[in-house]
């Protein structure tokens, strides 16, 4: 979709004046079906398309860039795979990125929001050549990076209602946890052997909270174990911390063996037995979940948390799987056979084996490179099978699950090394050469390149980046509260927020329900009906209340091309082409502000803003 053709075609919704139109008045446009298909393709994808495919669709719709190299350094260890292999088997890799490309990707990538206009103005204008490096440090050090990550984890966990006022705890303590960097396998082993009087009081507590399954609905007494169904939150806890913190998922065999079920899924789950899942699950055997009560009343999603349970009971009754069988019932860690040393807490020991294994830094390796390049090492990047990972070991008539093992291997090693740091771990993707490629691939694209990552794969903005580069580019906000505080960010609450318009906006968009743990979000019908639509963006584009249209009018009254050069700059972080520039002149001369308003809207409505490339 070019802008051109937008602004072209657009009723104004503000004919003739500058007063706000009502709250759900509908931006009426002269689009057949066809044109409305044609032009939002991006956002009407198939639901099961590949990072590539929606990028080779999507780089059609992209400004092709200026200043652009084909000078690829290989600034690390990641360079040096991705770039080895393609030189190897003759792949040729996308332009280098530009400067205007680069700064919305990264800033986005690290904090969920677009660069302003001086930033990228002045970015581009630095000579500096380490200019990309700093930009990185600078972003990595900012009270957004926090924001969008604690955000992140805050979903990853699925953190709810379900944990009462522990949810805001819980999320200021993953907000500290980045500030300082805590080492990653510092922050599991805290979760996976919290235990507190109140998860209201102890942060941590908060993600064993959240997994508790109902038992009872109401208690027999104050000390009613059966409130929560005991054996139930183990098993929900255990697949959890295997999904999460190893990248397995452990769901299936929580119910039954793998033999005769997984055989075409997963090779190594196929050798794993349900009494391996309930001696996994027996580490947390001695847990105990105990809800509060005062005066016949559940206490908000208020648990205490230690260790009082006598054990694991692999024959005991099930509200959500099927019944147990029985079996051994002592703890041994599923993916070595290691059992605790004796004397030694189970819950600490179990925290303790999974962090140590080499799994959990693949894992996390793999988690966070699927976030910032687009699509994981392994995909899907939270289901490993652990049987083909090493080509020397790969069972027959089965392919290779890593694109490149090696470097998430080695990757790995080095997160190990570097003491468990994410910082460490953004620092080293984010500079490499291979994430600063461009998305627009100018030879012929061929499906098989997407395994070399041969380009930058694009991705749709979430429903909380989406809404907050809104309001940067809008200078307009929802009414959001954090407690007490007012913010303007969505990615600064500890959940989703917002009633009315914007509740619907961001449910379109795939906000979780944090009922299940996240997805990278590709496209429906409903989005760009929404963007076109809705007072969530309707109403900021309009020049009231302080809005960036408002300012821009206001402040160069009588210099309508730096009026059309700030607002491409601070929406689409790039300049006006020609034509664009053109065009947009015109629609100013004829009315200032609707056509300041209507150029506003248009942008926000390229496939380009909603997508980070």
């Amino acid at each position: 979709m070019t802008w051109v053709w937008l602004v072209l075609v657009a009723i104004p919704v503000f004919a003739g004046d500058s007063k706000p139109a009502a709250p759900n008045r509908v931006r009426e446009e002269q689009l057949s079906p066809e044109r409305f298909s044609e032009i939002h393709a991006p956002l009407l994808e198939s639901k099961k398309a590949s990072a590539a495919e929606v990028t080779e669709r999507v780089a059609k719709t992209l400004p092709k860039p200026t200043g652009v190299t084909r000078d690829y350094p290989r600034r690390n260890l990641i360079d040096r795979h991705i770039f080895g292999r393609m030189e190897q088997d003759g792949i040729q890799p996308a332009a280098l990125s530009s400067d205007h490309e680069f700064i919305r990707r990264v800033t986005l990538d690290l904090t969920g929001r677009i660069p302003t206009a001086s930033q990228v103005r002045e970015f581009v204008a630095s000579s500096d050549a380490g200019k990309r490096d700093k930009l990185i440090e600078q972003l990595l050090a900012s009270e957004a990076f926090v924001d969008k990550w604690a955000y992140f984890f805050m979903d990853l966990f699925r953190a709810n209602g379900k944990m009462g006022r522990g949810q805001n705890l819980f999320h200021y303590w993953m907000k500290e946890n980045l500030r300082v960097d805590r080492p990653y396998d510092e922050v599991a082993r805290a979760i996976v052997a919290s235990s507190a009087k109140s998860n209201h009081v102890v942060a941590a507590s908060n993600v064993i909270a959240r997994e508790h399954v109902q038992g009872k609905p109401q208690p027999d007494d104050g000390k009613d174990l059966g409130m929560v169904q005991q054996l139930d939150t183990h098993d929900e806890l255990a697949v959890l911390y295997g999904k999460t913190f190893l990248g397995v998922n452990f769901s299936c065999v929580s119910c039954h063996d793998g033999k005769s079920h997984l055989e075409k899924v997963n090779v190594y789950l196929t050798g794993r037995k349900r009494s391996d899942f309930y001696r996994f699950s027996s580490f947390l055997g001695n847990s105990r979940y105990l809800m509060y009560w005062e005066h016949g009343k559940p206490q908000s999603g208020e648990f205490l948390i230690d260790d009082g349970n006598p054990g694991y009971d692999s024959k005991g009754a099930s509200m959500i799987r099927v019944p147990r069988f029985g079996g051994p019932a002592d703890p041994a860690f599923i993916l070595t056979g290691e059992k605790p040393r004796p004397g030694a807490e189970p819950r600490a020991e179990l925290g303790r084996m999974i962090t140590a294994h080499p799994q959990f830094a693949r894992a996390t390796v793999n988690t966070f490179w699927w976030r910032l390049m687009g699509q994981g090492i392994v995909e899907p990047y939270d289901e490993f099978d652990l049987s083909r990972q090493d080509a020397r070991s790969l069972p027959a008539g089965w392919e290779l699950q890593p694109s490149h093992p090696e470097l998430l291997n080695e990757m790995a090693a080095d997160f190990r090394r570097g003491g468990f740091r994410l910082k460490n771990l953004f620092r080293m993707v984010c500079r490499s050469t291979a994430y600063q490629l461009s998305a627009r691939y100018d030879g012929e694209w061929k499906d098989s390149y997407s395994k070399y990552f041969a380009r930058k794969f694009v991705r749709l903005l979430s429903a909380e980046e989406l809404h907050d580069s809104i309001t940067l580019a809008t200078g307009r906000s929802a009414s959001l509260k954090y407690g007490d505080v007012q913010v303007p960010m969505t990615m600064q609450l500890s959940g989703p927020g917002g009633g009315g318009d914007l509740k619907y906006f961001m449910q379109t968009f795939g906000q979780s329900n944090r009922n299940n743990p996240p997805k990278m979000l590709q496209g429906s019908p409903l989005q760009p009906l929404l963007l076109m639509q809705s007072p969530v963006v309707n109403d900021r584009v309009l020049a009231a209340k302080d809005s960036t249209v408002q300012r821009l009018v206001e402040t160069y009254k009588t210099d309508d091309n730096r009026l059309v050069d700030e607002m491409f700059l601070g929406t689409l972080n790039r300049p006006a082409s020609a034509v664009e520039k053109e065009i947009s002149l015109n629609a100013l001369q004829k009315d200032r502000v609707a056509g300041a308003q209507n150029l506003q809207w248009a942008l926000l409505n390229l496939t380009e803003f909603f997508y980070n490339y």
